[in-house]
């Protein structure tokens, strides 16, 4: 009876014996597999962080080539302005050249473009019937001077003095 029970300890022995091996090479395994889980985790990070550094240099770059545009054209301005300033020699045609910059801006800026926001006040206002309120004089005027001529109205400004602080460089 106990040589039976010896075949059966012996295998018994030996089912244990292999599953006390085999518990340290899963161990072994799901610590490898925990391993590339975080290297690949890390992977997934050290790209984006190479992704976003790339698009900062790209950033740098635009804002670098920007800034050097704006530069490079200030200078050309300066220069024209410059260009303008030599006189040809003859005297007519300096004093036109002169006369020109007034001229254009009295013609636009003085009569011209605020005649037809003027007309256009004119039209909106009395488009309709209703009666004219402050309300609708409110409502009108945005209409009529809206960004674009509040472009042109800087532009203007701009044409003028920052021509004269350029120059004073």
């Amino acid at each position: 009876m106990f040589e039976a029970l010896g075949g059966v300890s012996t295998l018994f022995g030996g089912l244990l014996g292999g599953i006390f091996r085999i518990i340290p090479e899963i161990f072994k395994y799901l610590d490898r597999k925990n391993e590339r889980k975080h290297e690949l985790a890390l992977q997934d990070k050290m790209i984006e962080f190479q992704k976003l550094a790339g698009s900062q240099k790209i950033e740098e770059i635009k804002t670098t080539a920007y800034l050097e545009y704006d530069k490079g054209a200030m200078q050309a301005l300066v220069e024209a302005i410059k260009g303008q300033e030599t006189p040809s020699g003859i005297k007519w045609i300096d004093g036109f050249s002169k006369l020109m910059r007034p001229i254009i801006t009295t013609q636009w800026v003085v009569l011209l473009y605020p005649s037809v926001i003027f007309a256009n006040f004119l039209i909106l206002l009395f488009y309709t019937n209703e009666p004219i309120t402050i309300q609708k004089i409110a409502t009108v005027l945005p209409m009529i001077f809206g960004e674009n001529e509040k472009a042109i109205c800087a532009g203007i400004i701009n044409f003028w003095f920052l021509d004269r602080v350029l120059r004073k460089r």
